[in-house]
């Protein structure tokens, strides 16, 4: 856990706010996989290739937030 330390949350926000949400337009991919996810429809390995990399920064930033509230850190 302590490369999850080592993470600046600069670099983790940015990577979210990029990789995690491309393409912008018409909405985001992380949005539109679970949409099918919750819809039944994530069937195909491209979607749940997309549904991995696209939100691996949010597990990512989930886990810092988590491992920083427990270990009492705020930077």
């Amino acid at each position: 856990m302590h490369r999850l330390d080592a993470l600046p949350w600069t670099t983790v926000l940015i990577i979210c706010g990029t990789l995690g949400l491309a393409p912008f337009v018409p909405e985001p991919h992380i949005w539109q996989k679970l949409k099918m996810l919750f819809s039944g429809d994530l069937s195909q390995p491209i979607d749940m290739f997309d549904l991995l990399f696209h939100g691996l920064p949010w597990i990512v930033a989930g886990l810092k937030g988590i491992r920083a509230l427990t270990r009492g850190q705020t930077s």
